[in-house]
């Protein structure tokens, strides 16, 4: 489904590169990032390729992120509470251009858009 075959993401999606796999539909993939912020740190993906939030993501492309959201909230036991990030652009520190959310949690994250340390 994805259309740039050099995109790490495209190759996630294709399950080329393995991954943990947290939740997974025709539209969307979830998986723990290799980096984590948080205890926990999935990112959420459309399986179409999208540079980031601005690119003309379909309104159905958008609903299934969001479900997607709140499934792997569910299935992380986020409770308490979540954080979602998406980066638009190398200056908002987007590194892999391909649109994604980062779903935060686990401990208590505070009120800057960061967790704490």
């Amino acid at each position: 489904m994805c259309q740039d075959p050099n995109c790490i993401f495209c190759k996630i999606a294709a399950h080329e590169i393995p991954s943990t796999v947290v939740y997974e539909d025709d539209q969307v993939i979830a998986f723990d990032d290799l980096n984590p912020q948080a205890p926990v740190h999935t990112l959420v993906i459309p399986k179409a390729h999208y540079a980031d939030i601005a690119d003309d993501v379909p309104v159905e492309t958008m609903g299934a992120m969001v479900h997607a959201v709140k499934e792997v909230a569910a299935k992380k036991d986020l409770t308490q509470g979540f954080r979602v990030i998406s980066n638009k652009g190398a200056d908002a520190g987007q590194t892999v251009m391909h649109f994604h959310m980062h779903v935060l949690g686990g401990k208590h994250l505070g009120e800057g858009l960061l967790p704490e340390e």
